[in-house]
């Protein structure tokens, strides 16, 4: 008779987001893992094959959850450069937390890839439903004249994509939110 599983594997996948989040892929073993969560190495193959597919599950939780909730903030505003400037300044800060943590997608990137195809796949779809997003919300900015039609909307939403990307890395070297902060303001010029 099989047994039945003892612990809360979406509270598991969250915990383990935060320690990869926080120490990285490599640097993250099996043993960390399992003490971090508080569960056996059994259960935690069982449950997610290995550490491969506990770290998917960990990326995809963070697109599902933080990724998301960023995405919802940029309908909150109802002025565009608002919402933009909200979405950047809060992904600086929270990946300035922590002295530095990053962004989870971002150091995935840098540290998994080219190798790795299921973490492209999945920092791919964030950066692109990024990108999507703030192409809606600039597209309707501009038939409004709130902002520019001088640039493309799909163009100005990838450079803001690859702006925040950088800004990201930036915020591991200098963990000072306030200090990047200005850098919004210069890149919200493009809307001008």
């Amino acid at each position: 008779m099989a047994r039945t599983r003892e612990f809360d594997t979406e509270a598991a996948v969250s915990r383990a987001m935060e320690l990869f989040w926080t120490r990285g892929y490599e640097a993250t073993s099996v043993r960390d893992l399992t003490q971090h969560l508080g569960i056996g190495q059994g259960s935690l193959y069982a449950a997610f094959g290995d550490k491969d597919g506990l770290y998917r599950a960990a990326l995809e939780h963070y697109r599902t959850t933080l990724a998301a909730a960023a995405l919802r903030s940029l309908e909150q505003e109802a002025d565009a450069r608002a919402a933009i400037r909200t979405l950047l300044t809060e992904r600086i800060r929270i990946a300035a937390e922590h002295g530095g943590q990053g962004c989870l997608a971002v150091n995935a990137a840098c540290e998994r890839l080219p190798q790795d195809a299921a973490t492209r796949r999945t920092v791919r779809d964030m950066q692109d439903a990024t990108r999507e997003a703030l192409t809606e919300v600039l597209r309707a900015a501009m038939e409004r004249g709130e902002i520019a039609t001088r640039h493309d909307p799909h163009t100005v939403a990838a450079f803001l994509v690859t702006f925040l990307n950088g800004l990201l890395v930036s915020s591991k070297i200098t963990p000072d939110a306030p200090a990047l902060e200005p850098l919004v303001e210069l890149a919200l010029t493009t809307l001008d």
